[in-house]
């Protein structure tokens, strides 16, 4: 990951959890006294060094974000991890990141290759959520869907062809949801792991919707079948 971040919400939360080296801001006000070594700049070195990215006034130098293990993100009962196939857009990673962490699932994980990653764009479209939420990268996604099995995980993948609807499962379980590229879906042997597969219908002459959308409303749809 980059070692910077920006945007107020971001910069805030890396303040809160002690992740800041450097602030770089507009004026004092908000850091000053804070323990945190800064530099008053103007906007043309926050332009740079966000590298022309929407900073709010707030870039800081960053501790190096640290990626977590699967096993970190393990739960005996009603868990719920996020896995990506294949995402290729830093604002989807960013915005599923985001609703993740605010719906209160145990972690993120997606492929080392062919596969968008954590940088400084990520973690200001997440808002924050990057310091809270629990991010993996493995090398094989299948392997890694075989391992939480038996941990006792069930795969719930996402297809707009599928035959089952979004809300037609209890949740009542350990659920590992599985969204796929933006443009291919998920992967074949991806597909062939998942215990279920999922649709959410489309009403309207556009067949998809935007992958954190959809991750979005799918998540929320665990949440809430859990909760009634």
């Amino acid at each position: 990951m980059s070692d910077y971040v920006y945007g107020k919400n971001s910069f805030f939360e890396a303040l809160n959890n002690k992740r800041i080296v450097k602030a770089y801001v507009l004026s004092d006000s908000s850091v000053k006294g804070k323990g945190i070594p800064y530099e008053i700049v103007d906007r043309r070195k926050l332009d740079q060094l966000s590298k022309g990215g929407n900073h709010q006034g707030y870039v800081a130098q960053v501790k190096e974000f640290r990626l977590s293990r699967v096993d970190d993100m393990i739960k005996e009962r009603n868990g719920l991890i996020v896995m990506l196939d294949g995402l290729e857009d830093v604002h989807n990673l960013g915005a599923i990141i985001r609703t993740a962490e605010c719906a209160g699932a145990d972690g993120v994980i997606y492929k080392s290759h062919n596969s968008v990653k954590v940088n400084d764009t990520v973690a200001k479209v997440a808002c924050g959520a990057l310091e809270y939420m629990k991010v993996a990268e493995v090398t094989n996604l299948v392997n890694t869907i075989k391992e939480l099995k038996k941990k006792g995980y069930w795969i719930v993948g996402s297809a707009g062809e599928a035959a089952q609807l979004y809300d037609e499962i209890d949740y009542d379980m350990n659920v590992v949801l599985i969204i796929g590229s933006e443009g291919k879906g998920m992967s074949r042997l991806v597909r062939e792991e998942c215990d279920f597969i999922v649709k959410l219908p489309m009403y309207g002459k556009v067949s998809s919707l935007n992958a954190s959308v959809a991750a979005g409303i799918l998540i929320y749809n665990v949440i809430q079948k859990r909760t009634k």
